[in-house]
């Protein structure tokens, strides 16, 4: 008699049988993209496997490397220096023709493509160096290189072009034609199950018609080339998406409109519009119907780029608010040596410390195998850093005061420094939304963290297996767990030495509480802890402090000096303080009550409140 197999690794511990088509559709088409997940210090350490030894000592970078690195950035330095006026490509809501052509000339469009194919070559952690530099300087020409190289035609074409495509392509990006990546569509955000673009071979088979409509692409008006996700016929019952290498000047490529935002006012951001575009079926990258593979990879590894230039801009605003505050007196002292205004420099020093040494830390990964699987470092750094930075310009402007609040234009009028915090504030606001926003990190990071529980234990609870197939699932889960959660109260062992020594070993006891903790809420909530979305970004945030400290202490230790000792100390001491405050969270909040309150707000139950505003009625007193 045959007999089921038990899923190797099921996509869910959701039973999908009770979803909508549509929910399930989603998981289905997002699950057959992921790849198999490594094992890595960030995947280990949702299991209780904290290994320091995987960070220490931590990768500096080598003199070779370095040496190729500084050749390009000192170049790049004194371009943006002599002839990059950030204030005036705000107010232009322009970058000029000539800065184009100077970055092209600097070679700053192929930083990473390979010499043969025109570009540098330079290493990703080279590429995260002049992430960093940008992002010190300029939001909108971050977002010009860091669009068309970390996530479009470049990079996905060097991890899954042919010989062909990329002897085609590569040459023309690494020049400085402008390329794009086309995801997001007016009613596609995070779920690609409801993507509308389509495209259909033609009779012959040699070419696609493309046809739909992209939202908030990216360089789409400045493009010269793009990669385009669609939906492509069906195969096997299942929905296929495809990424397609575009050329803009294709008939029946629009771009509809260009759109402006509360910063970054020289992005050259853009609705297109496909109608009977012919796209011949070699610009397919990949392979047809592997298109989500393309852009999920695409995105993980072009994340490391946003919190790179998230360390240049906390750099800068370190460096604006420390001359400040030494500068500034009032009440007969610098205001640098009252406690208030002390506490925010010493925090940003100690976070801007942490979160280069993470993001670098990935970089390395990265350097180390092209093809390295860094979703989960690079989406923590990108949703520590960019958290971690809103607040360090927010911290700026505070200390600035009134004059972090001006213009830099309206400062220079009264003869002040132009000091742009209120640009830079305007500009860093959508780095906790760009490239996956806060919320959506979260969850990327808690579905990647459970995946050992789901490859252990789902078959046990989907429905669609029978009683017999889910036993033998149950009794091996049993046996994996009768060995692994005893291990979760054992002591924590780990080798390190010094001031930061008592750190890692706390981080190391910490790793192994998460793992209960996560455990113990999945026996608690079973399938519908993947609703529990407040209690999984807390599992989320614990994991990517844990991450901070322990990047923080390798480099550090690795450094060797006092001065990175005592940012790493204090990184260190402030991240205990917050994961304390996380794990209470676990149990004693208001999340309940809280949505239950959102539910009745939705429903229109509250909307009193909003009455005493212009166009509503003033409502009675109740009591």
């Amino acid at each position: 008699m045959k007999t089921e197999p038990i899923p190797a690794e099921p996509a869910s511990l959701i039973d999908t049988s009770k979803m909508s088509r549509e929910q399930r559709d989603a998981l289905e088409l997002t699950e057959a993209a992921r790849e198999v997940s490594r094992d890595g210090f960030v995947s280990r350490l949702f299991m209780g496997a904290f290994d320091f030894d995987a960070l220490n000592p931590y990768p500096l970078q080598r003199s070779e490397d370095r040496d190729q690195g500084d050749a390009f950035l000192q170049r790049l330095d004194a371009f943006l220096s002599e002839h990059v006026d950030p204030d005036e490509i705000d107010r232009s809501g322009e970058i000029p023709e000539r800065v184009f052509a100077g970055l092209a000339r600097l070679g700053a469009f192929g930083i990473k493509i390979p010499v043969e194919y025109g570009g540098l070559g330079l290493s990703q952690t080279n590429y995260c160096r002049a992430a960093v530099l940008l992002g010190s300087t300029c939001g909108n020409l971050t977002a010009l290189l860091s669009a068309h190289q970390s996530i479009g035609v470049p990079q996905p074409l060097l991890l899954f072009g042919t010989e062909e495509q990329k002897r085609r392509f590569l040459p023309r990006v690494a020049a400085g034609e402008v390329s794009a990546f086309a995801l997001t569509e007016p009613k596609v955000g995070s779920d690609p199950a409801k993507m509308e673009t389509h495209a259909e071979p033609t009779d012959d088979g040699t070419h696609f018609i493309l046809n739909g409509e992209k939202l908030w692409c990216t360089n789409g008006v400045k493009a010269g080339v793009i990669v385009v996700m669609a939906k492509t016929p069906p195969k096997n019952g299942r929905n296929q998406i495809t990424a397609f290498l575009v050329e803009m000047d294709a008939p029946g490529v629009e771009v509809v409109r260009r759109c402006h935002f509360m910063g970054l006012r020289a992005l050259y951001n853009g609705v297109i519009h496909f109608t009977d575009v012919k796209v011949p079926r070699e610009n397919i990258l990949l392979a047809e119907g592997k298109g989500l593979r393309v852009a999920l990879t695409t995105l993980n590894t072009g994340r490391l780029t946003l919190p790179a230039a998230c360390v240049g801009l906390s750099k800068r605003c370190l460096a604006i608010s420390r001359r400040w505050a030494a500068e500034r007196v009032q009440w007969g002292a610098a205001i640098g040596k009252h406690a208030a205004i002390a506490g925010k420099l010493a925090r940003m020093a100690a976070e801007t410390f942490a979160m280069e040494a993470m993001t670098f830390y990935a970089a390395s990964l990265v350097d180390r195998d092209k093809h390295a699987d860094v979703r989960l470092e690079a989406a923590m750094c990108k949703l520590w850093a960019s958290e971690r930075s809103w607040e360090h310009v927010n911290d700026a402007m505070q200390i600035r005061g009134g004059r972090g609040y001006e213009t830099a234009a309206s400062l220079a009028a009264r003869g002040e420094e132009p000091v742009a915090i209120e640009r830079m504030m305007r500009d860093s606001r959508i780095n906790l939304i760009f490239e996956g926003s806060s919320e959506i990190m979260r969850l990327f990071i808690a579905r990647e963290a459970l995946e050992p529980h789901l490859k252990a234990g789902a078959a046990v609870l989907d429905s669609r297996l029978s009683a017999r197939v889910r036993l033998r699932a149950a009794v091996k889960a049993a046996v994996f767990y009768a060995r692994w959660y005893p291990r979760q109260w054992l002591p924590a062992h780990q080798r390190a030495d010094g001031k930061l020594a008592p750190h890692v070993r706390w981080a190391a006891r910490t790793g192994r509480r998460l793992a209960r903790a996560l455990f113990h809420s999945m026996l608690r909530h079973g399938p519908k802890l993947e609703r529990e979305q407040l209690l999984l970004g807390r599992f989320v945030d614990i994991g990517t402090e844990l991450f901070a400290l322990s990047a923080a202490c390798a480099r550090a230790s690795s450094l060797a000096t006092a001065d990175a000792a005592e940012l790493a100390d204090l990184a260190s001491r402030a991240v205990r303080l917050r994961v304390g405050e996380l794990f209470r969270g676990l149990h004693a909040n208001t999340d309940r009550a809280a949505y239950r309150l959102a539910q009745r707000v939705l429903a229109g139950e509250h909307a009193a409140l909003e009455a005493g505003t212009v166009g509503t009625a003033v409502p009675a007193v109740r009591v």
